[in-house]
């Protein structure tokens, strides 16, 4: 069966404080339905942020953890947030933690490791069907209709950040990468307070973004043997310590 070229059209927005682009490919992406569409996966995500964003000072995250808020009286979203954080703690063994300890060793709730894979899962849902590739700040979802190529993620080098360390050829599923190419040294061991000093970036596919984004955090916040985590889970990864030595799971290459 041959492999059709199909129109294409992306759209960027600043959201998150990051570019999320959204790609679409198929007939009629300059049709209002699709435009409506796209204007629905921003608008969600611009939600999100003003819900869970750790910076903005109005938003529930930032009321919580000030006292002046509790999960349960706070938007919908944030009870169902709190649950798979939960969840993500037991099943990371305790390497991916939303209760942060702080320099005087109180304990703040910051569930951005997982908050931007699960926004931008639950808006991917609003492209049903749809041809698409939507990627915020290297976290990728994509589809593919069937007789189309599948899309190719570039999996940037955290130590040579102009370069790519790897391209994932993917149909159906997700890219997650957490690191410190772009961020600094922002991943911290919840049993030591402390960044990670020994992992400049961890990258993991599966067919869950929120789960493949919560994977690859804890990898990274375990060090260089947080590949470890995902025997068992059906998610692949590869990790690039600061000493350049690279790891992968069995049937990533």
């Amino acid at each position: 069966m041959s492999v059709l070229t199909p129109p294409r059209r992306a759209w960027v927005e600043q959201v998150m404080g990051m570019p999320v682009s959204l790609h679409l490919r198929g007939p009629g992406l300059d049709s209002a339905p699709v435009q409506r569409s796209v204007d629905a996966v921003f608008a969600l995500l611009r939600e999100a942020d003003a819900v869970f964003s750790t910076y903005r000072a109005d938003s529930a995250v930032s009321r919580i953890n000030r006292g002046e808020l509790t999960v349960a009286d706070a938007h919908p979203w944030v009870a169902e947030v709190a649950r798979l954080c939960d969840e993500a703690r037991v099943r990371t063994g305790g390497w991916f933690d939303a209760r942060l300890p702080g320099p005087g060793g109180e304990r703040s709730w910051d569930p951005s490791g997982l908050v931007k894979g699960w926004a931008v899962e639950r808006a991917a849902r609003l492209l049903s069907g749809a041809d698409c590739c939507l990627n915020a700040g290297g976290d990728v979802i994509v589809s593919t209709a069937a007789g189309h190529p599948p899309w190719r993620v570039g999996v940037e080098d955290p130590l040579r950040p102009s370069r790519l360390a790897e391209v994932v050829t993917l149909a159906s599923g997700a890219v997650a990468t957490s690191g410190t190419a772009r961020r600094g040294a922002h991943i911290v061991d919840p049993y030591r307070g402390s960044p990670t000093a020994e992992v400049a970036g961890v990258t993991v596919t599966g067919p869950s973004l929120l789960w493949a984004d919560v994977y690859a955090t804890a990898a990274a916040a375990r060090g260089v043997t947080g590949l470890d985590l995902l025997r068992g889970t059906g998610y692949r990864g590869l990790l690039i310590g600061r000493d350049g030595r690279t790891r992968a799971t069995r049937g990533w290459f």
